[in-house]
């Protein structure tokens, strides 16, 4: 069995639990002390349970409370060579860095872990599928396209986080400034709702059995547009979904082998 919930999604802070076994991994911690713990006693787990942290990127929504965990719980940190160097110049000394190669798989207690690149305006992004007990769970957040090694590397999965960043039409009549417009339609941007069903449809198989829609704009999306195309996507087959939000992330979801 895999279990996972986000803690909270969106601008202001990413992070996600993830366990198998009694091996518990947060992918980024974009919290600071308090309120991370706060949130994950939501969930029944307490900071010092954490086993290691995965970052994706370097971006302070996904950082900003890395640093803190990491130096009171002695927790380890495992990130990319160019997220390394670039997290580095962003903050005070991090400890407990351990670097992965992004082509390669490797283990952390109960998981393997495979790391996969992906197109974001950041040093060397990365997202990954985490692999226990004969099931995957893949994550895909902050990129502005779909490649065919993403993919391949999603493909087979048992449950997604998968990002639903914003609606085209939303974002491009919406407040933000045109280069802001442009930096998140791009393609070192985020996904769009169509881009992101698409995806979903592909990978949509007989092993799907659970979806977490992340990542959403507060300003440039809404919660019923993304349920609308995700219950266009999955039908009525028994895929398990729910949408993270910003401010209470999403309650458990579980795999079963």
């Amino acid at each position: 069995m895999i279990r996972f919930a986000s803690l909270g999604s969106g601008s202001r802070g990413n992070a996600l639990l993830v366990q198998a076994g009694r091996t518990r991994l947060l992918i980024d911690c974009g919290f600071g002390p308090r309120v991370l713990a706060q949130r994950l006693a939501r969930l029944g787990v307490v900071p010092e349970q954490i086993d290691a942290v995965l970052l994706t990127h370097e971006h302070s929504d996904h950082v900003a409370g890395v640093g803190a965990l990491a130096k009171r719980f002695c927790c380890p940190v495992y990130l990319s060579p160019g997220t390394r160097r670039a997290l580095e110049r962003r903050q005070h000394a991090v400890p407990h860095l351990r670097e992965f190669e992004v082509s390669a798989a490797f283990p952390i207690q109960d998981f393997q872990v495979r790391p996969y690149a992906v197109p974001h305006d950041a040093a060397e992004p990365t997202q990954f599928v985490l692999d226990a007990e004969g099931l995957s769970l893949g994550i895909l957040t902050d990129a502005g396209r779909v490649t065919d090694a993403m993919r391949k590397a999603l493909a087979g999965c048992a449950g997604l986080m998968l990002e639903f960043n914003h609606d085209a039409t939303m974002l491009a009549n919406g407040p933000y400034p045109a280069r802001l417009k442009n930096r998140i339609a791009g393609g070192q941007g985020h996904l769009d709702n169509d881009t992101a069903s698409d995806l979903l449809r592909q990978l949509h198989r007989g092993s799907l059995q659970a979806v977490l829609a992340a990542h959403l704009s507060e300003t440039n999306n809404h919660p019923a547009q993304v349920a609308k195309q995700l219950g266009e996507v999955l039908g009525d087959n028994p895929v398990a979904w729910q949408i993270a939000s910003q401010a209470a992330g999403s309650d458990w979801m579980t795999l079963q082998g």
